[in-house]
């Protein structure tokens, strides 16, 4: 009975945020789609990361990777098509770096994630700068802010879905394994490489789907917008205040983060990076398990008490 309460919940929340569009102002909107776009970006980043602990900075990568496709074919062909072009992008460039680098582990990894992002937009800066022989692109397409954000709440359904699925399958089971101890789990059997691989894939692609979805609401896209480490750096400390270890803990970090970061970027808009930096450390010295993990031990230590 369980289940179909979540579910018909699930549903009703839904059909509550799919009418925002109808009712919200300009400004309100604009927070929404802001909202439901770092919705998507956090719990694709736990989809992978927190199973398996391992902590990725390549997020922005990926972002941008689908923002700067739709900014080069956005004239050229069908909105449906580009988003497919971008995914296969997205996803060819996830597979070749998780096969070459999975292996890897710890601070190596965080380093290798976020040195990714920035290879990645000083590759595409040349590119533009000496083939094109210019430096930004702008975004025309049919496409407005009420279709930005069904489209982006469409790929948080997703995401949650697909979260759910593989969390009760046997690679949702591989992956918690791996990440207690991946060497355990190579010693029982289990195919690290192909599990470790196929969610970071599957992360990606969420995350390239998002820049992709979400280039149409700058008009005017260059490699410093599309691969702003920022970007990364805000969805790790969103998951990290929500709390990994459940799927739905991102949520209760992005939403009072982005509320917060809008208030610094509105009040102190030179000193914003400075401000997420202490954000961030203030978190993970306050709050290590997310606000998640420290709801269940309260409620926890009153049963015991009980």
């Amino acid at each position: 009975m369980k289940p179909v309460l979540a579910l018909a919940a699930a549903a009703i929340a839904v059909a509550f945020l799919a009418a925002v569009p109808l009712y919200a102002d300009a400004y309100q909107l604009s927070l929404a789609i802001t909202l439901m776009n770092y919705t998507v970006l956090a719990t694709a980043w736990s989809l992978f990361s927190g199973p398996t602990r391992y902590v990725s900075l390549a997020t922005v990568a990926f972002f941008g990777i689908g923002a700067y496709t739709v900014a080069v074919l956005a004239e050229r062909m069908a909105w449906p098509y580009i988003l497919l072009i971008a995914l296969a992008v997205g996803l060819a460039v996830a597979l070749v770096v998780g096969l070459s680098t999975l292996r890897l582990s710890g601070v190596y990894f965080v380093i290798f994630t976020f040195g990714l992002a920035e290879l990645i937009r000083q590759i595409v800066t040349w590119y533009e700068v000496n083939v094109t022989r210019t430096l930004g692109r702008y975004v025309f397409v049919d496409i407005d802010a009420a279709d930005i954000y069904w489209q982006l709440l469409g790929l948080a359904v997703l995401a949650f879905a697909a979260g759910v699925l593989i969390r009760r399958s046997r690679l949702g089971l591989a992956l918690r394994v791996i990440g207690d101890d991946e060497t355990v789990a190579r010693h029982i059997g289990i195919n690290t490489t192909f599990a470790k691989v196929a969610l970071f894939a599957l992360s990606a692609s969420f995350m390239t789907l998002c820049g992709a979805v979400m280039a149409p609401r700058w008009t005017y896209i260059d490699p410093a917008i599309a691969f702003n480490p920022v970007v990364s750096f805000q969805v790790l400390i969103m998951a990290l205040l929500g709390g990994v270890h459940r799927l739905y803990g991102p949520l209760f970090g992005v939403v009072p983060l982005v509320l917060l970061f809008e208030f610094l970027l509105a009040r102190f808009p030179n000193h914003f990076s400075i401000l997420v930096g202490l954000a961030f450390m203030l978190i993970v010295y306050a709050i290590p398990q997310g606000i998640v993990g420290f709801a269940e031990r309260i409620a926890r230590g009153k049963r015991g008490a009980a």
